[in-house]
């Protein structure tokens, strides 16, 4: 009797066994055949994919789509829209953004996007656009914004089960998509969540959490630019010079007068503007790499009513900067008039000098009471 009860439970153990192995591989071979991160092949036709997580969907998109051009760098770059570029450069391009992006993700994301496709055959990478933010290139040349999750950066196929058998992807990125069949549009993918009514003075000022005290210590006018060296001639450089093909467009965001208050407040203005010298004295010499200086923008930079916080611009903005990249408008130039790094500093310079601060000091003191 007891034997018969011991094999009822060997024969119901091992049928439970066999069909959570069996629900396991069926879990498995979907999220292989959807692929919702693109880690093994380009979008199913007609699947509404969802793309929302730069960190895990960023990889298989540079591995696995088509396209010429790409647009890298921190959330300063996720309101272009893709098509645009298409319309006005001719130019089939790929956002690639990652929100606070530091120079190793913007190495880490490269590395893919260099990678040949699965056949063999290489891409052919026409142009690179890419955000410079100097305020992050100062630091470690191995820091990262966010841990990556390797499994979906490395060759690695055993580590591909926390990708395979995962229950988000399965019920977010594949079961969701299906039900509600609304996907991602790729040419605005990643756009930021403000809408119109965020873009204002009174609504950046009031959300602002910045430098109310000013620093009794100024900071060395060269103290950032050791670091960027370092991080330009480790995670950026060495793909300029292996990919002369390649044109690299780079570009300094022009980030509000906000921006500047709290760089002046926390006293070292000189520094930072100081690192764009810097960038600029590091990239100038490739032949194969142009750059705009968009921080000379002042009559956008100096109204917040352009602006959701201290940074972020809106959308208009990067379409005008799109068009920049088109008619040549904020490219440094040295041999032009006006349109050196010395000529467009010194316009930020102005522009800083003639700016009063103190009155958006007392609107945010006003706040904090």
């Amino acid at each position: 009797m007891r034997e018969d009860k011991n094999n009822k439970t060997i024969k119901y153990l091992v049928f439970m066994a066999f069909a959570v192995a069996l629900f396991s591989i069926l879990c498995m071979l979907t999220v292989w055949y959807v692929d919702p991160f693109f880690h093994y092949h380009k979008p199913l036709e007609g699947f509404p994919y969802i793309v929302d997580n730069q960190l895990t969907q960023n990889p298989g998109m540079a591995m696995h789509m088509d396209y010429d051009s790409v647009i890298l760098g921190s959330s300063m770059t996720v309101n272009f829209n893709t098509d645009r570029f298409r319309e006005e450069l001719g130019r089939n391009t790929l956002k690639l953004s990652y929100s606070s992006a530091y120079p190793k993700d913007i190495a880490n994301i490269l590395d893919k996007v260099y990678a040949p496709y699965d056949d063999g055959t290489m891409k052919d990478i026409k142009e690179v656009f890419l955000g410079v933010d100097v305020i992050t290139y100062s630091g470690d040349t191995d820091e990262t914004k966010y841990p990556i999750p390797k499994h979906l950066y490395d060759k690695n196929v055993i580590n591909d089960v926390k990708y395979l058998l995962n229950k988000d992807v399965l019920l977010d990125y594949i079961l969701r998509p299906l039900v509600s069949g609304e996907g991602t549009d790729l040419a605005t993918v990643y756009s930021s969540w403000w809408t119109d009514e965020y873009y204002n003075e009174d609504w950046v000022l009031r959300n602002h959490d910045g430098i109310y005290e000013k620093n009794p210590v100024k900071m060395g006018d060269h103290d950032f630019d050791e670091g960027i060296k370092k991080n330009l001639a480790v995670n950026i450089t060495p793909y300029i010079e292996a990919h002369p093909e390649t044109e690299f467009t780079v570009f300094f965001p022009p980030y509000s007068i906000l921006f500047w208050n709290d760089v002046i407040m926390d006293n070292h203005l000189e520094a930072t503007l100081n690192s764009y010298r810097c960038v600029y004295n590091e990239l100038s010499g490739y032949e194969n790499v142009r750059m705009f200086f968009f921080p000379a923008m002042t009559d956008t930079v100096s109204d917040l009513n352009n602006y959701a916080d201290y940074t972020h611009y809106h959308p208009s903005v990067n379409e005008y900067m799109l068009k920049c990249f088109s008619t040549g408008e904020y490219l440094i130039d040295p041999s032009k008039e006006g349109k050196s790094i010395e000529d467009y500093i010194e316009k930020v310079q102005t522009m800083i000098d003639g700016y009063d601060f103190e009155r958006i000091r007392s609107i945010l003191d006003s706040y904090r009471n």
